[in-house]
């Protein structure tokens, strides 16, 4: 594209489509931490339990989604994106209906599956839209977009528990993932049909998985066991083998691996990961426990604790929009 060619309509229509299934994932991400005291008294459940309506999303998540990056690049974006908002959205709906803990449970762990899928796929198609020299362009108007879902979150979430139920925050995702998905497909074009050469790397996609998820899992379940417990240290163990296996197998994959060698011997990439890893974990934690602090210590309503948030959130967009002409 050239340098001051501008978009055309479809190419605009796309990627509005593309940032509005990012404010899915990013909303998703916030707006059940408030509603967790409501899901805690509709099932008659514990705070632990209840909790894992946003740790078990956010395991499987985590878990799944490189394996889904490397399926976007061989399958394509678009295809991997619409399969992933599909399951998004069915799922949704089924946790929106859900008459047990353990259904609702089960229906975000594969949505975490869904959002795993849509996620890398979104980041590439924007980047793919817009042109290259506009790439700080695109990763401001992800990250702002992505902020803004992330506020959007709470205050919706709150509003629906407040007024609605609950089940409300699951029920939004339905018409907004389908008009997304049928704007992306219409707007968005296929990558190339040419035919896949790589093979799928099994044995990285299992090694890689089952060493986050326990890692994830220990630091999910550690201060309940107690972080010197036996399950704990072995879990950590297995883990560290796996991941040790991970990078042995990864070597050896040649073009097949799951995580290319130059990438996973990239010290700047490390870094960067690390340092975003570190971020994640504040904000994201901070996400999770402040809702569940202003509803029950602070007395405030769930739409309270909604708005709440907004400043933070807020800012967070508000800086994320500022910061992407600094980058060019």
């Amino acid at each position: 594209m050239a340098a001051k060619e501008k978009l055309t309509a479809a190419q605009v229509s796309g990627l509005v489509a593309l940032l509005i299934g990012t404010l899915v994932i990013t909303n998703d991400f916030t707006a059940l931490n408030i509603a967790i005291p409501a899901i805690e008294r509709a099932f008659r459940v514990d705070v632990t339990t209840a909790q894992w309506v946003i740790s078990g999303y956010a395991l499987v998540f985590g878990v799944f989604i490189v394996t889904a990056g490397r399926l976007a690049d061989m399958f394509g974006r678009r295809r991997i994106f619409l399969i992933g908002i599909s399951i998004f959205c069915i799922f949704s709906l089924i946790g929106g209906l859900s008459e047990n803990a353990w259904v609702l449970l089960g229906a975000r762990a594969i949505m975490g599956i869904g959002g795993s899928m849509m996620w890398p796929a979104l980041i590439g198609m924007i980047y793919g839209i817009l042109p290259e020299e506009k790439a700080a362009l695109a990763g401001g108007l992800l990250m702002g977009v992505a902020g803004i879902g992330n506020g959007m979150g709470p205050m919706l979430g709150g509003v629906f528990t407040e007024y609605l139920s609950w089940r409300w925050i699951f029920y939004i995702n339905v018409p907004v993932s389908i008009i997304a998905a049928f704007t992306i497909y219409r707007t968005v074009p296929a990558d190339s049909d040419d035919e896949v050469k790589e093979k799928i790397d099994f044995t990285g996609i299992m090694t890689l998985s089952l060493g986050l998820f326990g890692l994830m899992l220990l630091l999910d379940i550690g201060a309940d066991l107690g972080w010197l417990s036996p399950a704990i240290i072995a879990l950590f163990g297995a883990s560290i083998v796996l991941l040790v296996l991970f990078v042995m197998v990864e070597r050896r994959a040649g073009s097949d691996a799951l995580v290319p060698e130059e990438i996973i011997v990239n010290r700047e990439f490390v870094m960067i990961n690390l340092a975003a890893l570190m971020v994640s974990a504040i904000y994201f934690g901070g996400l999770m426990y402040l809702p569940q602090f202003m509803v029950k210590e602070l007395g405030y309503s769930a739409a309270q604790a909604g708005a709440g948030l907004l400043p933070l959130l807020g800012m967070f967009a508000i800086s994320s929009f500022i910061a992407a002409p600094l980058y060019d």
